[in-house]
């Protein structure tokens, strides 16, 4: 498996791409409020792509309710697209996953998700664009 080419940028320009709300989560590794984002119950069939780099994270095919407020996926579209790192922030021991390629912070992943893989990733919708596909 061949390494990701990595996008590299400057804080400022980072800030000139991003909406601010996009840039507290995905490059200061910010929440948006549960129920809150666009693609908490959003099911149209596509790929959700990195909202900093356009790289693909997730297909819409394996999105379920999860029940908690952010989109939520049983696997990774490409696992090289996506990196896990321990997360030991606000006393509690999670797993963070972030774009492999720009670094965003997505979200995280914990081990009650459905089938096929028992994974449940629970990713801000701030960090992700939709595009659809027929």
């Amino acid at each position: 498996m061949n390494a990701p080419h990595k996008i590299r940028k400057s804080d400022a320009e980072w800030r000139e791409q991003l909406t601010p709300d996009e840039y507290v989560v995905t490059r200061e590794k910010g929440t948006e409020r549960a129920f809150t984002g666009r693609y908490w119950d959003h099911f149209a069939t596509g790929i959700y792509r990195c909202i900093g780099c356009n790289t693909p994270l997730f297909a819409s095919d394996t999105k379920f309710d999860a029940g908690c407020g952010w989109p939520s996926y049983f696997e990774a579209l490409d696992p090289a697209n996506v990196r896990e790192e321990r997360d030991t922030s606000h006393g509690m021991i999670r797993t963070e996953v972030l774009c492999n390629v720009c670094d965003a912070h997505l979200g995280h992943v914990f081990p009650d998700g459905p089938p096929p893989t028992g994974l449940r990733y629970c990713i801000n919708s701030l960090a992700l664009k939709f595009e659809e596909r027929q």
